[in-house]
């Protein structure tokens, strides 16, 4: 890979209003009546605040994105994950994904911004919310990921400490069986996050099985989601032993969180594999799919919604621009180290 689109923030910028960042496109036309997510703006947080050379936008995006997840909060330390077009929330706080995500985003921020303001602000934001737990997987495992950043920087902080061990302490570190080592029964979505999350928390609580076992099934779970040469990730309905593929339809959030999981397994193992990961992600978004279809609008920067059997969804939503943002930082960082 000696070449790589860098990502453009044009489209993401024009679904964005002094409000927040509209969920849901027609084409490349904000669905302004369909509102705000609290999901997408904790991730419009991550790729903003790890953005090399920020510009203007992506300062804007991510002051925005943070006071956005202020405003999520509750009291309890949970997190509101709807918002209508005119700002009103329309849930109350949970501990579900928007709980996870928002540590996630909150924990980047604070590890990555170029913003000394911004990166104080979101570490003071987390203390609430770290100190709360999640009875869902995927919840407790993109916290994981963002107490783990949190770490990276303010290595003996209690809360961040606190539920990484509440998480390890409950993850798997053997297979299920020889012939589906998965720890569940079938794969779900952002299927990837639960291998980084255990790579993750080995690494941070120095658990070298942990996070060995993280790694097998990170490369299992690559192997399994190969086919002929190119991605071909778990569809919306899910994927279980015996499934045919290919499978449809397929959301560039899986290949997404694969990008991520592979990139942070570069950085605590040597194996050329993982910088495979990377490239197949990328690879997918140019068209090395199973519908041989490039999954992404060069000219507005924004990344389509699905891939189905007869062709892509051309909606250009948030989630997808920004799956489509996060793989290619990786995949440019990669191209920066070859060279």
């Amino acid at each position: 890979m000696s070449t790589m689109p860098m990502p453009n923030f044009n489209h993401l910028y024009r679904m964005t209003v002094d409000r927040g960042t509209f969920e849901h496109a027609q084409f490349n036309e904000p669905r302004i009546s369909h509102g705000y997510c609290t999901d997408d703006m904790a991730r419009v947080l991550i790729v903003a605040s790890r953005q090399p050379f920020p510009t203007p936008a992506t300062c804007y995006l991510e002051e925005l994105s943070l006071r956005f997840l202020i405003d999520a909060q509750g009291t309890n330390g949970g997190y509101r994950n709807r918002m209508d077009r005119r700002g009103h929330w329309k849930d109350q706080p949970t501990f579900e994904d928007c709980w996870g995500r928002s540590i996630q985003g909150l924990g980047t921020a604070a590890a990555h911004s170029t913003q000394a303001w911004l990166r104080e602000a979101a570490s003071a934001q987390l203390d609430r919310a770290l100190s709360q737990r999640s009875g869902w997987s995927r919840a407790t495992a993109f916290a994981v990921l963002g107490a783990a950043e949190l770490l990276s920087i303010a290595p003996h902080h209690r809360a961040a400490l606190g539920l990484i061990i509440d998480a390890a302490d409950a993850m798997p570190t053997f297979a299920r069986s020889a012939d589906w080592p998965w720890p569940e029964a079938r794969l779900r979505y952002a299927n990837a996050t639960l291998a980084e999350a255990m790579i993750a928390a080995g690494t941070a609580l120095e658990r070298p099985r942990l996070c060995h076992h993280g790694l097998e099934l990170l490369a299992w779970l690559f192997d399994h989601e190969t086919l002929n040469g190119h991605l071909s990730v778990t569809p919306v309905g899910g994927a279980g032993p015996g499934d045919t593929k290919p499978a449809f339809d397929q959301q560039p959030i899986e290949v997404a969180a694969l990008a991520d999981a592979c990139a942070r397994a570069s950085t605590v193992d040597d194996n050329r594999l993982w910088d495979d990961g990377v490239s197949s992600a990328a690879a997918w978004f140019l068209g090395a799919n199973d519908g041989g279809i490039v999954m992404w609008d060069e000219e507005t920067g924004g990344g389509y919604d699905g891939l189905h059997r007869a062709g892509a969804n051309l909606n250009q939503g948030t989630e997808s621009t920004l799956a489509l943002l996060s793989t290619l930082q990786h995949a440019n960082r990669l191209v920066a180290a070859s060279l």
